[in-house]
């Protein structure tokens, strides 16, 4: 493929390469079982404990497991880039198609379009599930505030995989990358966002803007669990952090040796 300009053979050519990596089936059907097996505990567990729950909302019950789920994407997209380095394969990619921009653009898009059927397909049946579970506490698909909690889940489990997508070609190492990613985002999501002292600056952290996109973090005015934006304001953090880290593996990708 020695045409320098985007066409659908460069989409096609990272399709074939995601299809033929062997991790790519285990992280995305990891993104599903974490979701989905978490969601289906957290919801019995709220059920059985529902007359001692403070403020219960079933909308965390359905999508509080996605914050679990979503490293299988994160793993997902690293290794997506990752493995072309670690293989040598990069350089017969950047052979075949020379403008490593519109090679990046490929890989990114390709990247995000399995990201996002996956994250559709996680985010509802992993809702749908733990609302079973709930009993007589569930609540709707179509229930207010529901459908945007469920689109802002699927935005933000999609930008996550392209921002790392972009981190790892920055690093050019799957084991560096996510020596750095999973870390952030667990240590981030399950406790350290919420310490006092540490949220002024931590809130600001994609994973942190994806609780408020998601709908499953405290209200604005929570001294703990809110954060100091709302909805669009996460949506626009989190676009600025997967941004920055295009760019970056833009401009590493471009101004490197392979």
């Amino acid at each position: 493929m020695t045409n320098t300009a985007f066409s659908p053979a460069v989409l096609a050519s990272e399709w074939i390469k995601i299809r033929t990596v062997r991790s790519t089936a285990w992280t995305l059907a990891l993104t599903c079982v974490l979701s989905i097996g978490l969601g289906t505990l957290v919801a019995r567990g709220l059920r059985a404990n529902i007359d001692h729950a403070a403020n219960f909302d079933p909308v965390f019950a359905g999508l509080y497991s996605v914050t679990i789920g979503q490293l299988g994407l994160v793993v997902f997209g690293t290794l997506l880039v990752g493995s072309e380095y670690s293989s040598g394969t990069i350089r017969t990619s950047l052979a075949a198609v020379p403008r490593r921009g519109v090679f990046f653009a490929g890989k990114v898009l390709s990247g995000a379009l399995v990201a996002l059927v996956v994250s559709v397909a996680t985010v509802i049946v992993t809702f749908v599930v733990a609302q079973t579970a709930l009993g007589p506490y569930r609540t709707t698909i179509g229930a207010a505030g529901v459908p945007t909690a469920i689109v802002g889940a699927c935005v933000y489990l999609t930008l996550i995989c392209v921002f790392s997508m972009g981190v790892a070609t920055m690093l050019r190492s799957s084991a560096i990358s996510l020596g750095i990613l999973l870390p952030l985002l667990l240590l981030g999501s399950q406790g350290l966002g919420n310490v006092p002292a540490l949220k002024s600056v931590l809130q600001y952290l994609p994973d942190q803007a994806g609780l408020v996109l998601m709908h499953i973090s405290g209200p604005q005015d929570d001294p703990r669990f809110g954060h100091d934006y709302g909805p669009w304001g996460a949506l626009m953090i989190l676009v600025a952090w997967t941004a920055a880290a295009l760019v970056g593996g833009h401009f590493t990708l471009c101004r490197r040796d392979a």
